[in-house]
């Protein structure tokens, strides 16, 4: 586990709603942005990237590792948002949080896909934006978290085992 970029998480007790402690990778971004997105880059192997052709971030920390690596690795990248923040045409998919539900959306599009998020708690948001990025017509190749809070014991999509930079 890289201690060195845990060190700048922020533990934020019964945020967003009572009950929940939020890791905020907030400072991690402003003190160890190049090192965070270096360990995420670390996730695949330059095989594995070589297959990839676009990658995805859902809103919005996802949006800021996501497009990070994008330009690292010269690869297009698609935005995962939340329902009515993109123009039509759009496909959506209901999803399940660890504090309620949402819908996510996407245009379609297609490609060998990495799908990138900050967080991975319960697995809802990860999983609805995997159904998503399929249901658009892109081919999802590779899940990949900076944080797995270890709530459930691993997520799998499909196939696909979730890689992680740091675990609690």
């Amino acid at each position: 586990m890289p201690l060195h970029l845990r060190k700048h998480i922020v533990d934020v007790p019964d945020f967003p709603k009572p009950g929940i402690l939020f890791r905020d990778i907030t400072p991690l971004l402003a003190h160890a942005f190049a090192e965070t997105i270096a360990a995420m880059n670390g996730l695949l192997t330059e095989q594995e990237w070589a297959n990839i052709e676009v990658i995805s971030g859902v809103e919005s920390r996802g949006f800021v590792l996501a497009a990070a690596l994008a330009q690292l690795r010269g690869k297009g990248f698609v935005p995962v948002r939340k329902k009515g923040k993109l123009p039509p045409p759009v496909v959506d998919v209901e999803y399940s949080l660890e504090y309620g539900s949402g819908v996510l959306e996407m245009q379609t599009g297609k490609g060998r896909l990495l799908l990138v998020d900050d967080v991975l708690a319960t697995g809802g948001t990860l999983k609805g934006a995997a159904d998503l990025c399929k249901k658009a017509g892109f081919d999802v190749q590779y899940l990949a978290v900076l944080i797995d809070l270890k709530l459930i014991p691993e997520l799998r999509w499909e196939d696909k085992l979730t890689r992680t930079v740091i675990t609690y």
